[in-house]
């Protein structure tokens, strides 16, 4: 049988825009279709601001933030070229306090004529501080921009550091879209009223939930002519960096950030290789849709990430992310790994290696960490053992039934990864349990004689620390899932063109529990994002189409509570409802 358009396009849009790139290798996060409509339905001259949905950061009352500009660049034809590198040094000169509550990274970005949509990422002397996506551009023009809480960060921040960043754009004859960008740093000082000034005896229970001493980039070196995560290009791919640690640490978390491109942007949705084996498919992309990101310490499995499905700004349909767009794009998330069990093993004041690898991986995943350290401050050495280590193999449960294109297929796995050490300190000995749990599902279709697929997949991904001291017993749990669906059907279309109609939900919950003598917190957060559209394509440019998005977002914390409801349709907001009262807002 003849393979039509439809055929190499389904297959969860397994080609990307790169192919029809003459750099063949480029790494971008696009689908097959094309960045512009042909004919943009937006009439405005003005700009168009697209956002991401979620709760805006809790900001300290009465205090104005002490605000500079730490980079302006236009990136252009920058793929393949070194970061654009700056010297970053603390606010001390500028503003007259120099203890911080809170420190805000705000992006800010504008971008006219066509391009297709970029990842890039801020690095302040390698440690990565933001993931992102860029939007993607009209003819009109766009901006947009992130506001992302880094005070997590404070003791990096506080010294002079290298600042790079990194966009791998491309200028040609059709994309000409320059992106240009200035980057802020916010810095609201403690008053009175926030507390400045107090001197109070910080508990163990307060240092593990207080900013780290020292943060260590786990990432690649300048120079590059690239960024500065790793890239892992296959299953087999391992790639790690050395550390030496000080030897009065007494707790460590390994910061992870995640993003997948090219031929597993839509790893969710690649076949197994039987499948494409069987059916002779060409162009799809195989490996199953499983994915793990594992961790490792000294080539010992410390923890895994089962990542958040982001689906970046020119994915599935551009049309649905303007301008509401997609959960996590313009903040990818990062994953904690709780280190401390393993501190035993590093406190030698020798060197350590950590090291990643993907399950199931196709080219290309981008991945780096931060390896925050708290310091005793009461010894100048610690000692801890691993005192129990238990990982589960995979559990995998495979199941298919198909007749020639059409079918179906039925993954179900399982893991888990618990670890308990301590910590000889100046708090005394502290024993630290860290567990992780996850469990996946995705049920892929395919019908309309491989036109149309289907997928059906969950993730729960949970976390647990529980910490014991002379003095103090207190736990922090983080369960998350992460639903997701995904529906398209391909109908060829007369002289070249075919119409894609597809939908998509996304899905990021989290809940948050914190236990210790004093009481209990919990926080929740429900967010559920629904598009719906169709496409006229014509070689890698969209002709005309909708896009329609629906998003409801619920926090609910102890102290603040936030609540959004909005929907878009081409360009064009059809209500947007917010509130902030805990009262109104659903648990």
């Amino acid at each position: 049988m003849a393979y039509s358009q439809s055929h190499i396009c389904l297959l969860f849009i397994s080609f990307l825009s790169f192919c029809q790139h003459p750099l063949a290798n480029l790494h971008k996060t696009t689908t097959l279709f094309g960045s512009q409509l042909t004919s943009d339905p937006n009439t405005t001259t003005n700009p168009t601001t697209f956002f991401e949905v979620t709760k805006p950061i809790r900001l300290p009352k009465k205090t104005k933030p002490c605000s500079y500009l730490i980079l302006q660049h236009d990136f252009g034809f920058t793929y393949g070229k070194p970061p654009v590198l700056g010297n970053y040094t603390p606010p001390f000169e500028k503003c007259p306090c120099q203890d911080y509550e809170k420190i805000v990274l705000v992006w800010r970005a504008t971008c006219r004529a066509k391009q297709f949509d970029r990842i890039f990422g801020v690095w302040l002397g390698g440690v990565e501080l933001l993931r992102s996506c860029t939007a993607e551009p009209t003819k009109t023009g766009i901006v947009w921009s992130v506001e992302k809480d880094v005070t997590r960060y404070y003791s990096l921040l506080m010294s002079n550091q290298t600042l790079a960043v990194y966009i791998g754009n491309v200028l040609d004859d059709t994309y000409t879209g320059v992106y240009h960008v200035k980057i802020y740093m916010h810095f609201y000082p403690k008053n009175e009223e926030n507390g400045f000034g107090e001197i109070k005896m910080e508990s163990l229970e307060d240092s593990y939930h207080s900013n780290a001493d020292l943060i260590y980039p786990i990432s690649r070196s300048l120079p590059l002519n690239d960024g500065l995560w790793f890239e892992i290009v296959n299953a087999s791919n391992v790639e790690s960096k050395e550390v030496v640690i000080p030897q009065n640490v007494y707790r460590a978390v390994l910061e992870v950030y995640v993003s997948f491109h090219e031929n597993d942007e839509f790893w969710y949705g690649n076949y197994p290789n039987e499948y494409i084996s069987a059916s002779n498919l060409k162009g799809a992309q195989g490996n199953g849709p499983f994915r793990e990101v594992v961790v490792a310490l000294d080539d010992h499995i410390v923890g895994a990430v089962w990542p958040f499905p982001v689906v970046y700004t020119g994915g599935v349909n551009p049309l649905f992310w303007r301008p509401i767009t997609g959960i996590g794009s313009f903040d990818l998330p990062s994953y904690d790994i709780e280190i401390t069990p393993f501190l035993g093993m590093m406190l030698d004041g020798k060197s350590h290696k950590f090291g990643f690898s993907v399950t199931n991986a196709l080219n290309v995943w981008y991945i780096d960490a931060n390896l925050h350290l708290w310091l005793d401050k009461g010894s100048e050495k610690t000692e801890g053992k691993l005192l129990n280590y238990n990982l589960t193999p995979l559990q995998f449960y495979l199941a298919s039934n198909f007749t020639g294109y059409d079918g179906s297929f039925h993954a179900n796995v399982s893991r888990s990864i618990k670890s308990t050490g301590f910590v000889k300190s100046s708090h005394g000995t502290i024993t630290t349990e860290w567990a992780q749990d996850f469990n996946y599902s995705n049920i892929m279709t395919s019908g309309n004689e491989g036109n149309m697929q289907i997928v059906k997949q969950n993730i729960h991904y949970n976390d647990n620390v529980n910490v014991k001291s002379p003095s103090s017993v207190f736990s922090f749990k983080s369960l998350k899932s992460f639903p997701f669906y995904f529906y398209m059907d391909i109908v060829d279309q007369v002289n070249g063109t075919y119409t894609s109609l597809s939908k998509l939900t996304l899905g990021f919950n989290e809940k948050k529990v914190k236990h210790s003598d004093s009481g209990a917190s919990v926080s929740s957060l429900k967010n559920l994002q629904s598009a719906q559209g169709d496409m006229v394509v014509k070689g890698d440019l969209v002709v005309r189409g909708l896009g329609s998005t629906q998003q409801l977002y619920r926090y609910h914390g102890n102290e603040f509570c936030y609540f959004r409801n909005i929907s878009s349709s081409n360009f064009t907001i059809l209500y947007d409802k917010e509130r902030y009262n805990c009262g109104l807002v659903a648990k």
